[in-house]
């Protein structure tokens, strides 16, 4: 069966939790597409350009546990906004989404640009202040230092570099559906989710 889970939504409204939760439970592939500009923002931090690095990424660099830092989210953040760095991932975004057996994808514009004919469509979201705290927590948890002004700051400026670049800004597909976080546990938002895909589920 081919499936395809396009979710998108702003940073930590909790996309990434919620699609590895969905692809566990369906059984599907799962590849969160923001990492692949975290790799080639890493890629950039250590020298290269950001052009060739995402012409050259290998899925490899996935792994790399250090995708997870700050410094690499918002030198991520920055080169996303480059249209030729985007193009060069779209392809291996489509190549997986395309696999059988089904894949959930998430990110800032699956629905909209990568899988445009996407089975289903979630968009993500939280308030700005509700996304920060949950990054703060992410860091403390992870034994980083961190300080929530600087976090809320820094979440805004993303939404607002996300929302207004030329290519692909952050915005729902308009035949996607909506499911804000502020107030539900990721019990509850996987719940809901879940019910969602259900419904929409090829039948046979």
């Amino acid at each position: 069966m081919k499936m395809t889970v396009a979710v998108d939504g702003p940073a930590a409204a909790g996309k990434g939790t919620l699609s590895k939760a969905l692809a566990a439970h369906f059984g599907f592939a799962h590849l969160d597409t923001g990492l692949l500009y975290r790799a080639v923002g890493a890629g950039v931090l250590a020298g290269g350009d950001p052009i060739k690095v995402a012409q050259t990424l290998e899925p490899a660099a996935l792994d790399n546990p250090a995708l997870r830092t700050q410094a690499v989210a918002e030198a991520a953040s920055q080169i996303a906004v480059i249209a030729e760095v985007r193009q060069a991932l779209v392809d291996f975004q489509r190549d997986f989404a395309a696999r059988d057996g089904g894949a959930v994808l998430d990110g800032r514009d699956i629905g909209t640009v990568i899988c445009p004919d996407a089975t289903v469509k979630l968009f993500v979201t939280a308030s700005a202040e509700t996304r920060a705290e949950r990054r703060y927590l992410e860091l403390v948890n992870a034994g980083q230092a961190a300080d929530r002004a600087a976090i809320l700051q820094e979440v805004r400026a993303r939404d607002d570099r996300d929302a207004n670049r030329a290519t692909a800004p952050l915005r729902p597909a308009v035949d996607s559906v909506t499911l804000d976080t502020s107030d539900l546990t990721a019990d509850q938002a996987r719940a809901r989710a879940i019910a969602i895909i259900s419904e929409r589920m090829p039948q046979g």
